[in-house]
């Protein structure tokens, strides 16, 4: 009983770490896009 307990629990902490790697890689996408469209509106206004 206690090994499928673990087992479970060893599945929401695997669960969790990609979850975790793709909102990071979103944040930095999203910051790249941010400064690309910085960048993009000053060359254009200026």
């Amino acid at each position: 009983m206690n090994d499928s307990v673990e087992k479970e629990q060893a599945a929401q902490a695997g669960d969790g770490s990609p979850k975790f790697g793709r909102l990071l890689i979103v944040l930095v996408l999203a910051v790249m896009l941010i400064g690309a469209i910085t960048l993009t509106a000053e060359a254009y206004y200026s």
